[in-house]
């Protein structure tokens, strides 16, 4: 005798759900992304005798590292006022950027054992580094902040400095684009793994950390590459209302708030289109 089993209200497994099902599906798990980050923000430091302290002398001994290599012998400092405040913000922030290149190379791989178990979208994975990245940022930042400031000792803060937390927010944001684009192509491509981290030191060195753009007058190409370069932007409008108490112009709100929307929309998309084949990797 044959059974049949209403099978209406079923559905497959590892299939790709559209794209506002599946943000509406992140949003569902936005306490278990905030629990999981704000759990694993501070795991680097837990293993080491001075714990979380590294969260300011690590980016203390990056700024003073860089400022010996760069400004004293091989003279980047010139032309710029304050050098030490310029060089801690660009080490610190730019930090967070290159975070968002290098924690998806290996996301996908390190997290099989958790996408293998459970069903849920896998873009949960970025948006936690993403969040963990926020918070572990906090203090580094405040690091930096301080230290451009006491470095310029007499010029009293303005109220120009609150513009540094939606920058902060920005930054994390287009950081977690970028997470997305590197976690799918990593995931499927490993080898990229290597060239990402060519990718992310060529970054570093054209996006002004350790010099300012008037060092290349004479040679407009590199001039127009920097300008052009998101990085960059970010790192010059956080200078400007930390160090010379300048508001960033309309333009570069705009230009910035585009690169932001625009990395983590496209991040995000791009990453989804790949959700069903994730759970099939090795």
């Amino acid at each position: 005798m044959l059974t049949y089993v209403d099978d209406s209200a079923l559905y497959r497994l590892n299939v790709r759900p559209n794209l506002p099902r599946y943000i509406r599906q992140l949003w569902k798990r936005r306490y278990f992304i905030a629990a999981d980050a704000t759990g694993k923000s501070f795991d680097s430091q837990r293993d080491m005798l001075l714990g979380r302290a590294w969260l300011v002398i690590s980016p203390v001994l990056d700024a003073a590292m860089y400022g010996i290599l760069f400004g004293l012998l091989l003279r980047t400092s010139r032309g710029i006022e304050n050098f030490i405040g310029y060089l801690i913000i660009g080490v610190i922030f730019f930090g967070y950027m290159q975070a968002g290149l290098n924690g998806g190379t290996n996301l996908i791989k390190s997290s099989q054992g958790i996408i293998s178990s459970f069903m849920f979208p896998r873009a949960a994975l970025v948006l936690s580094q993403s969040v963990r990245n926020f918070i572990s940022g906090l203090v580094p930042a405040l690091v930096a902040i301080v230290g451009a400031l006491a470095c310029q000792w007499g010029e009293p803060p303005t109220w120009r400095l609150l513009l540094v937390m939606p920058l902060y927010l920005m930054i994390h944001i287009f950081a977690a684009g970028i997470m997305f684009i590197v976690a799918r192509l990593c995931a499927f491509v490993p080898d990229l793994r290597a060239l990402i981290g060519v990718v992310g030191r060529a970054w570093f060195f054209t996006s002004g950390v350790f010099f300012s753009l008037e060092r290349y007058a004479t040679i407009p190409i590199i001039q127009e590459v920097m300008v052009a370069n998101p990085a960059y932007q970010f790192l010059q409008a956080v200078r400007d209302v930390v160090i010379y108490s300048e508001t960033p112009d309309i333009q570069v709100w705009i230009y910035l708030l585009a690169w932001t929307c625009g990395a983590f929309g496209v991040g995000l998309i791009f990453f989804w289109q790949a959700e069903e084949r994730y759970g099939t990797l090795h």
